[in-house]
């Protein structure tokens, strides 16, 4: 994360807290600036979470944080980490029992369980990502669930109240779900606010809640926040995710799988 990236997500904390503050305080906590500020809360009212009214910055109440990041590309984040996605993906996927129902959260590494899951298994799947069901509809045994709704393009993630409703009319024993930030203090995290309600959706319909990401996102934080590292049951990441994490994902009853970085 850059020095602008880390003050905004700071910035959003603590006027979220305070629910207003003053440009030139913003200035001096942050040891910037009140031209710089002034152009971050621009970052901020584009995203509704803030907005500059007459020198003070005053916090949307509807907001969870920043809404999109305009860097953040599905297409691009493939090619990141794409042997350990990969091994990431076929170990999840091995998790997966006969009859069991399943949900697949939108992402990079989920996505690379589809192509893994056996022909013979018989599972019921829920998914609400284009690159996800492209793969799940090749296989016959599987019966596919997808919760529709406004799609966007650079997660290939499909999102609305019904799709959500939807989820929560669900019963899964499974959830498989991706993370762009893990944070110990500041817990998991994704890129966009319109993906947080679907994970808290995913999060609550299932009995089993499985983490799968890469060790690169360990020690990120990303402008939405979704749940603590309470809240997963299951880790599932590589062999570059360092001891002093997996001592700390223990400690809190978390299993952990390391995957080996091997083709």
């Amino acid at each position: 994360m850059g020095k602008r990236e880390t003050r905004i997500h700071s910035l959003t904390g603590l006027i979220r807290a305070r629910g207003f503050v003053s440009i030139k305080e913003l200035a001096k906590h942050f040891h910037v600036s009140e031209m710089t500020i002034r152009r971050d809360l621009e970052v901020l009212k584009k995203n509704s979470v803030a907005e500059n009214v007459g020198g003070t910055a005053f916090y949307h109440p509807g907001s969870t944080g920043i809404l999109s990041d305009p860097d953040y590309n599905l297409s691009e984040e493939l090619v990141k980490q794409n042997i350990q996605k990969d091994n990431i993906g076929r170990f999840a996927a091995s998790l997966i029992d006969k009859d069991d129902i399943v949900i697949i959260d939108t992402g990079t590494t989920t996505e690379r369980i589809a192509p893994y899951i056996p022909e013979n298994l018989n599972i019921t799947v829920l998914c609400y990502s284009t690159n996800i069901l492209q793969e799940l509809h090749r296989k016959n045994s599987i019966q596919l669930l997808f919760a529709g709704g406004y799609y966007h393009p650079k997660t290939q993630m499909f999102e609305s109240t019904q799709g959500i409703q939807f989820i929560q009319s669900i019963r899964a024993k499974k959830v498989f779900i991706s993370a762009a930030g893990i944070h110990p203090e500041l817990g998991v995290t994704c890129v966009n606010n319109y993906e947080v309600p679907t994970k808290h959706a995913i999060l609550k319909s299932s009995l089993q809640k499985i983490l799968v990401a890469d060790s690169s996102k360990f020690d990120k934080i990303r402008p939405a926040y979704y749940c603590d590292l309470q809240h997963i049951n299951t880790v599932i990441t590589d062999d570059g995710l360092p001891s002093h994490w997996i001592n700390l994902l223990e400690s809190e009853g978390i299993n952990v799988h390391i995957v080996p970085s091997v083709k």
